[in-house]
């Protein structure tokens, strides 16, 4: 039976949704991924945290390979991810969720595709519409079912960190069209399209980006919003796992065709 994931970002690494947990490491062709599996409401559902339960992986040295590669091999068909953001947006303030709907990728040094030559040969895979459009639709739908402000559209834009961005690069990717900026989207997103696994992600504004106000930014104000944050990303998570339809077919599960499919 196909499983539904959720990789949970900065304030939520920990698998609070969830009962009958069982931690596990995974081994896989790119490394080791850890994981957690429990369940909800009668559901197998399988926890990922991107930072690690401690919050010691910098954004920079996340094996985003072997995490999406792991949820392949554990034969997760749907992934909901959490994002610790910044807003370039006046209209999305902090305390409030956006679901993003495209990227912008400005990450430096970090093996982004599964198609490097070597054990996938070389893909090109459309990325037109990022995010799966059916768990999207799912999120929004649950998001109105709880009276939660959640924006339906939002471009993310992904820095490399773990530094904070300064206010000119700000001003930049502002006039770029982002709305959001954090450090993990990517190449989280563009993995999960390769693999042929649904995937979307819920951010939580937490701070506006540098320059937007005049005061400085801090790790202490990004942990000190996310209480209210999780509460809300939480009830619309926990909803989706309740009616999301995870054997469902979906144009995300035949992404890679044109190249033979991604198997395990």
């Amino acid at each position: 039976m196909k499983k539904i994931a959720f990789i949970g970002g900065t304030g939520a690494e920990n698998s609070v949704l969830l009962k009958d947990v069982t931690e596990h490491i995974i081994e896989t062709p790119y490394g080791e991924a850890k994981y957690e599996a429990g369940f909800f409401e009668g559901r197998e559902i399988i926890h990922l945290s991107r930072h690690g339960a401690h919050h010691t992986i910098p954004p920079h040295k996340i094996n985003y390979r072997a995490n999406m590669f792991a949820l392949k091999m554990l034969d997760v068909a749907a992934v909901i991810s959490t994002t610790a953001v910044g807003s370039l947006n006046p209209d999305y303030k902090p305390g409030e969720l956006v679901l993003l709907d495209q990227f912008i990728d400005m990450t430096k040094a970090r093996e982004g595709t599964f198609y490097d030559g070597e054990r996938y040969g070389v893909a090109h895979l459309d990325m037109s519409h990022p995010y799966c459009a059916s768990l999207r639709e799912a999120i929004l739908a649950a998001g109105r079912k709880e009276g939660i402000t959640l924006h339906p559209q939002g471009t993310y834009i992904c820095t490399e960190g773990p530094r904070f961005e300064t206010p000119a690069e700000i001003k930049a990717y502002r006039m770029w069209g982002a709305d959001v900026v954090g450090m993990t989207n990517v190449p989280e997103c563009q993995l999960a399209r390769e693999a042929e696994i649904c995937y979307a992600s819920i951010s939580m504004v937490t701070n506006f980006a540098a320059g937007i106000t005049k005061e400085e930014l801090s790790h202490q104000e990004v942990l000190d919003c996310m209480a209210e944050n999780s509460r809300n990303m939480y009830r619309i998570v926990t909803d989706v796992f309740e009616t999301y339809d995870v054997e469902k077919d979906c144009h995300c599960r035949h992404a890679a065709e044109a190249f033979g499919g991604f198997h395990v």
